[in-house]
């Protein structure tokens, strides 16, 4: 078995849709990282995106842990034209996909931009790379939300739309076990 413990990032106080962008993460919050590194797993290997806010992050929280190379896969979506524009003002400008970007996250994709499939796809072939070369290893990823909530539609065997309905806060824990082959959602979004 391998314990999966998504970290999301800590929070970049943006306002708009942050995917690529590489804005830093607020860590100010020493408490709640203190808390978040005390709960995780003490012997987990810790991976992260390569973007600053989710890198940053895992390296506040590794402590004594062993840390992997960062992971491009494991990057937020490109939401392409969207980038750090705000959704009232996406939906001004085109209001069937901003919809149809929350009722069918499966098909609709921002201009320019990376679809939930490519997404979904890059995170399990990253995942499935980084058990092939650690197995039955617990594994800390601090990651973004959508990267997460891939994950959660995969364990869950859901659609798209019913894991985007999940919350997913700044230094929350989502917590997925690969039992070879399924899979099993032991939590989420649980604040340290």
């Amino acid at each position: 078995m391998t314990g999966w413990w998504w970290v999301r990032h800590g929070p970049t106080h943006a306002k708009g849709f942050v995917g690529r962008t590489d804005l830093p993460a607020d860590l100010s919050d020493k408490a709640a990282l203190a808390r978040l590194a005390a709960y995780l797993p003490e012997r987990a290997l810790v991976v992260s995106s390569d973007l600053v806010r989710a890198s940053a992050t895992a390296d506040a929280i590794t402590s004594t842990r062993h840390r992997l190379a960062n992971r491009p896969a494991l990057r937020e979506m490109d939401f392409g034209d969207w980038e750090t524009r705000e959704f009232r003002d996406i939906a001004k400008t085109d209001p069937d996909l901003a919809r149809a970007f929350w009722t069918d996250p499966a098909t609709a994709t921002p201009p320019n931009g990376e679809s939930w499939q490519q997404v979904a796809t890059r995170v399990e072939r990253a995942t499935l790379e980084i058990m092939a070369a650690h197995p039955t290893r617990d594994i800390i990823a601090v990651a973004h939300v959508g990267v997460i909530i891939t994950q959660l539609q995969r364990a869950g065997k859901m659609t798209s739309v019913s894991a985007m309905s999940f919350t997913i806060d700044n230094l929350s824990v989502t917590r997925l076990e690969f039992l070879n082959p399924d899979w099993r959602i032991r939590g989420v979004n649980y604040l340290a």
